[in-house]
């Protein structure tokens, strides 16, 4: 039985009830030319009769019961896919409300840990004839960032296309994997050994950066909010796309980067929604923004997780669009040079210490009696570049859904795909009211944002 990294035990270890730890996906196609009423029916039995699984999509918990099952994985010799995918239907009028609320339903639940940790599900009966496509997988087997990449590696960008892999599956041959000799060991030993000793003057340079500096962003300076409360295990989803070219205008306008100008973009979402609600704290809101620390090299293939955490400053104080993007494009800035300084170690130990505070969550009470480490999560991860296509169907949209946590009600993450950026939405349904206005102040505030880089 291979044994788990502990960042990925880590997500089975505080999964409950109202924790789902799973990251999702809606995927929005336009079926090819000449589909009939029975294109999804034939293209799920086309599916079904290819066999070829991914060894990722056979891995289950070793021992789900008990404490084994955060420690080991197993292989599933007998995977039921007919139980894994799944088709569905909209109900009347099909409109996109419609599929966001049973996407909202398919988020909250748990997957069944005596399975492998994954479902999709192909929807058809929206009203324009196109069809949908959620899935969802545990994030101790994938990471958002690697569940992307696959996505990515089943597409084609050619329309004529017929040969895309089912979702399970992957254009690459299975590699034989090579047992690690006893020199390999001795050096990857070694190697480990001299980045903890390295800890010590990274913490040094942290400490500087933060203290003497005042340069860096810490966890326990988000204010308390709205967002910041115990929550259920029921969720809410919104999703929404916008032209790239807009993003990319006020970057280049203001001279930076374009992740800066989404994060802008959220923190005036953020002010607007939360002056809505009467709940506009007087100290600036902080998110967690993940970084990827995998290369660009890695393969469709990659699996775990390999994710870093920044704290941004969102300026959300400010009245100025403005004022926020440069009290933005700083906070990133210092973190990203201090990051580029450390080793991937070193950046495991800094990341852990900005999350640490959420491993006390799920005791009673701690929640309502400490300040959150930041206010919520906010997450770009890098899509296709170009129009993709499966199996001749045209990707429209690809939508991402993550995970919350108790002082976490809220989680925005979004992707490139192609000439758009595709924002997903997660809120707890108790705790953030009338989601979907969310969607209403990003146009909002990107509108401002161009406004005021002119």
């Amino acid at each position: 039985m291979p044994m788990m990294p502990v960042t990925d035990s880590m997500f089975l270890l505080i999964e409950t009830r109202e924790h789902p730890m799973h990251v999702g996906g809606l995927q929005l196609f336009t079926k090819p030319e000449g589909a009939g009423p029975d294109y999804l029916s034939k293209l799920r039995h086309d599916m079904l009769e290819n066999t070829g699984v991914r060894s990722l999509f056979r891995r289950r918990v070793a021992k789900p019961v008990n404490t084994m099952g955060y420690l080991a994985w197993t292989e599933d010799d007998d995977l039921d896919l007919n139980y894994h995918f799944r088709h569905s239907a909209l109900p009347q009028p099909g409109r996109v409300r419609e599929l966001l609320e049973l996407t909202s339903r398919w988020h909250s639940t748990l997957l069944d840990r005596h399975r492998p940790l994954w479902e999709i599900h192909l929807i058809e009966g929206l009203h324009d004839d196109r069809f949908a496509m959620y899935s969802k997988m545990h994030h101790s087997v994938m990471d958002g960032v690697a569940a992307l990449r696959h996505l990515q590696g089943i597409l084609s960008d050619d329309p004529t296309a017929m040969d895309c892999p089912p979702p399970w599956g992957s254009r690459r041959p299975p590699r034989e994997r090579r047992k690690p000799g006893p020199g390999q060991l001795l050096r990857s030993a070694r190697g480990t050994v001299n980045q903890l000793a390295g800890l010590a003057p990274a913490a040094f340079k942290v400490a500087n950066e933060a203290f003497r500096e005042h340069a860096l962003t810490l966890p326990l300076q988000a204010p308390r909010t709205m967002l910041n409360v115990p929550i259920g295990g029921a969720r809410r989803f919104a999703a929404q796309s916008w032209p790239l070219e807009r993003v990319r205008g006020v970057a280049t306008a203001a001279g930076v980067s374009r992740n800066d100008v989404v994060l802008a973009m959220c923190a005036g979402a953020l002010r607007d929604y939360l002056i809505e609600q009467r709940a506009l704290p007087d100290a600036p809101l902080v998110a967690m923004v993940p970084v990827s620390m995998r290369k660009r090299s890695d393969s469709a293939d990659a699996a775990g997780n390999q994710i870093g955490a920044l704290l941004c400053n969102l300026g959300t104080d400010r009245s100025s669009p403005a004022e926020r993007l440069a009290v933005i494009a700083r906070s990133m800035a210092d973190g990203k040079r201090l990051f580029k300084e450390l080793s991937p170690l070193q950046m495991l130990a800094l990341s852990a210490v900005n999350v640490a505070t959420l491993g006390g969550s799920p005791l009673p009470g701690f929640v309502n009696h400490t300040r959150p480490p930041f206010n919520l999560v906010i997450s770009n991860v890098p899509g296709p570049r170009k129009q993709m296509y499966w199996n001749g169907a045209q990707l429209d949209g690809i939508y991402p859904a993550s995970v919350l946590l108790d002082g976490q009600a809220l989680n925005i993450t979004l992707t490139s795909s192609g000439d758009s950026l595709d924002f997903g939405i997660t809120g707890c349904r108790r705790s953030v009211p009338h989601l979907q206005r969310i969607l209403t102040h990003l146009d909002t505030s990107l509108a401002e944002l161009e406004y005021t880089t002119r």
